[in-house]
């Protein structure tokens, strides 16, 4: 009887994975950029990295201080490396057409905003990227302290001391150019 079960458990996942395989050969599984997420893919890919950033994402305080000094580097930091993909001050009333094209959708962060994201989840995400989206690994693009700086002006984005809003309100995201660290474009 136990030799029966372990067949038909075996049979049924050899089936299964059979099912997976010629599915995933068929074409049937949508892998272009423009088409919207299936339930599953969603879930699975949301659960995955909700898992690691539990595992992996740094638990401790930022390094970097709350300063009006990091936060106007972080306006910088991101104005140059993020705002093509992530917006403007204006959030998605100014979506890039980079991101548009984009699959999935990344953030607008000014309308979607990660305010209420934990800074090492911010960190974490920058650092490693994203598998299967659009969002790259900065960790060779920036440095740790840059990177805990974006992460910091991420968190404060929606209360910003006066002059950090009007750089912040100053930063374009289409067509894609960076203020330098002056605030010149």
């Amino acid at each position: 009887m136990l030799k029966g079960v372990v067949i038909g458990v075996a049979l049924t996942l050899a089936i299964a994975l059979g099912g997976a395989y010629a599915l995933v050969r068929s074409g049937l599984i949508p892998a272009n950029a423009d088409a919207e997420p299936g339930r599953l893919e969603t879930w699975m890919a949301r659960t995955s990295l909700d898992a690691t950033l539990r595992r992996e994402a740094p638990k401790g305080q930022n390094q970097v201080a709350l300063t009006e000094d990091n936060l106007l580097n972080g306006v910088h930091l991101f104005a140059k490396n993020c705002a093509v993909c992530h917006g403007s001050a204006k959030g998605a009333a100014s979506t890039s057409p980079i991101a548009k094209g984009l699959y999935p959708k990344p953030p607008q962060l000014a309308t979607d905003g990660v305010d209420d994201d934990p800074e090492g989840d911010s960190f974490w995400k920058i650092k490693h990227g994203i598998r299967l989206t659009g969002m790259p690994s900065f960790a060779y693009a920036l440095s740790d302290q840059q990177i805990w700086t974006l992460a910091l002006f991420l968190k404060h984005m929606d209360k910003l001391p006066p002059a950090v809003q009007q750089t912040w309100q100053q930063v374009q995201n289409w067509p894609a150019t960076a203020m330098n660290q002056t605030g010149q474009k």
